[in-house]
């Protein structure tokens, strides 16, 4: 895959890489970052891009294995400002709205589960999780 001067890329993160951990939950986990204009061709396969200055202590030039043709619109993306992310660097989940909730029974116990909105996700942005772990983290969804 070539990409020409001018067109806009996604960037590919990994959340094993030291580059930006967006945290633990790999499924939730964002893969890609905004689109980027490609600033210019380096060698045969890098691509030095345009970054943002949230992003200034990153090289800006990147082999094109970590980047994917941004087929999305401009008014589709999360800007990098409303994305919280704490002092490792980690991106901060938030969720919206509990949707659903519901009764599984194991074994030897009941595990109450719960759907929840997630914000700025795409697609499915929906999840069961456990009820005890949200009222520990949080505790606002549930006044």
């Amino acid at each position: 895959m070539e990409f020409q001067v001018s067109d806009r890329v996604m960037l590919k993160v990994s959340p094993w890489k030291g580059i930006i951990r967006f945290g633990k939950r790999g499924k939730l986990s964002p893969r890609f970052l905004r689109p980027f204009k490609v600033l210019a061709r380096v060698g045969l396969q890098a691509y030095k891009l345009e970054l943002s200055p949230e992003m200034a202590r990153i090289h800006n030039t990147f082999h094109m294995c970590y980047l994917c043709k941004c087929l999305e619109e401009e008014k589709s993306v999360i800007p990098l400002t409303k994305i919280r992310v704490d002092e490792d660097n980690r991106c901060v989940e938030e969720p919206e709205a509990i949707l659903e909730r519901k009764t599984k029974v194991l074994r030897h116990k009941e595990v109450v589960l719960v759907k929840v909105q997630w914000k700025h996700h795409r697609g499915s942005n929906v999840t069961w999780e456990e009820e005890e772990d949200l009222k520990r983290c949080y505790p606002q969804l549930f006044a």
